[in-house]
């Protein structure tokens, strides 16, 4: 069993091992901001996670065009918070975007949109063949050089493509901190492809992104019940075969968590935490969302419950 501690992350910002994505905030078409949830939800999602001492809130340029990272300016401008929010947002290299420069630029709008001098962890989006590492690693340090940047990381990069960004950036005297990654006991392929592994050997940390399976894993989506939220519903795996065959998973989540007082979430959540060294970065649209991701922490999962979660997730790997 690992520490409940992300090696590197967690100890470079000072933030507990687990953060809140905000992907949803501000998003209309794809979570149905504005419809099922609003400013005053998120807000009150931002707020709790806060108090709770979840104070990792990771976004991004695209989300919602900008109105994500809006919407976490006008919070932080709002003020208030016991703890002090930690920010990390993505420069996307869309195919408009072949010059590294395009980059700076991003940071500079991302910095207005929040306002904020600096970005606590600014990441590469997704790796796009047409730009080089390389040069977007060199853009990476200009932007930590002059104080935009506090740490860089990167999101989806394979092993090569994580090593080639390590590399570059340690030429700068700069550490690749964090690869965020699809990783959850429904998508384990961060075991098998390489990555769990080349992070553990690069002081690299791990951001588990959907680390519920975009709510799969909190027992709440059942067959005959429809989802909310175009990423939901145009999705296979929220249609009524794949929730049958995910129902033994949920169930061994409830056994377990029934015995210590835990959500299904919290305990796939802690799974990751204290057993695969991840820092997962749960999405939470309102106050109770934001409340429970928050007890996946202060507590471990013992080895043998952890064994029986990976024996019965074997198929996702």
């Amino acid at each position: 069993m690992r520490d409940e501690v992300s090696v590197g992350l967690a100890d470079e910002l000072d933030v507990a091992p687990l953060g809140v994505g905000a992907w949803a905030w501000g998003t209309t078409r794809l979570w149905g901001y504005g419809k099922d949830y609003g400013r005053q939800d998120v807000g009150e999602a931002f707020r709790a996670s806060m108090a709770a001492g979840v104070t990792f809130v990771d976004t991004a340029e695209i989300y919602g065009s900008g109105a994500s990272e809006r919407i976490i300016g006008e919070l932080l401008r709002e003020g208030g918070f016991e703890n002090t929010p930690v920010i990390a947002t993505k420069f996307a290299p869309l195919p408009q975007r072949l010059s590294p420069r395009s980059l700076i630029k991003a940071v500079d709008a991302s910095l207005e949109r929040l306002g904020i001098p600096t970005i606590d962890l600014y990441q590469i989006h997704f790796p796009n063949p047409l730009l080089k590492i390389e040069s977007l690693m060199d853009a990476l340090a200009e932007t930590v050089k002059e104080g935009k940047v506090r740490n860089v990381g990167v999101s989806n990069y394979n092993v090569s493509q994580m090593r080639r960004a390590h590399e570059r950036l340690a030429s700068h005297g700069i550490q690749l901190v964090s690869n965020q990654v699809h990783y959850s006991l429904l998508n384990r392929a961060p075991e098998t492809n390489g990555v769990l592994d080349a992070c553990s050997e690069l002081g690299v940390t791990l951001i588990a992104y959907s680390p519920i399976a975009q709510g799969l894993l909190t027992g709440k989506y059942r067959p005959g019940v429809k989802p909310s939220g175009l990423v939901r519903r145009a999705g296979r795996a929220f249609g009524e075969q794949n929730l049958r065959k995910i129902e033994p998973v949920v169930e061994i989540l409830r056994e377990i968590g029934a015995a210590r007082g835990k959500e299904p979430a919290q305990v796939a959540l802690n799974w990751l935490i204290t057993h695969k060294g991840a820092f997962p970065i749960p999405g939470a649209k309102n106050e109770h969302q934001a409340r429970q991701n928050a007890g996946a922490i202060g507590w471990s999962l013992t080895d043998v419950e952890a064994e029986k979660l990976d024996l019965a997730t074997l198929g996702w790997r």
